[in-house]
C-alpha cells in the first residue's frame, strides 16, 4: 500500500487569507460609513437647531425694534403736545403781565 496523502499538494492557504482580508475590510468600509453618516446625520441636527435659534432670536430682536419704535413714535408725540401746551402757557402768561 502506497502513501497517498504524500503524493497530494499541500493546500494553498492564500485564497483564504485574501478572502477573510476581503471580508474584514468590506466590514471596516460599512462600519467607517455609517460612523460618517451618524456623525453627519447629528451635524445637521445641531445645525438645524443653532438656525432655528438664530430664527427665533431674529423674530426677538424684530419684535422688539417695532415696540421700540412704536414707544418713540409715542414719546415723540407727546413731545410735541406738551410743547404745544408750553407754548399756549407762555402765550397765555405773555398777555397776562
Amino acid at each position: 500500500m502506497t502513501h497517498l496523502s504524500l503524493a497530494l499538494p499541500a493546500p494553498n492557504p492564500w485564497p483564504n487569507v485574501v478572502l477573510t482580508l476581503g471580508i474584514v475590510l468590506f466590514v471596516f468600509l460599512l462600519t467607517a460609513a455609517f460612523i460618517a453618516f451618524v456623525s453627519e446625520n447629528r451635524k445637521m441636527k445641531v445645525d438645524a437647531a443653532r438656525e432655528n435659534d438664530l430664527r427665533q432670536l431674529v423674530d426677538r430682536y424684530e419684535q422688539l425694534a417695532e415696540k421700540t419704535m412704536d414707544a418713540q413714535q409715542r414719546t415723540a408725540a407727546d413731545v410735541a403736545e406738551l410743547r404745544s401746551r408750553t407754548a399756549s402757557i407762555e402765550q397765555i402768561l405773555r398777555t397776562v403781565e
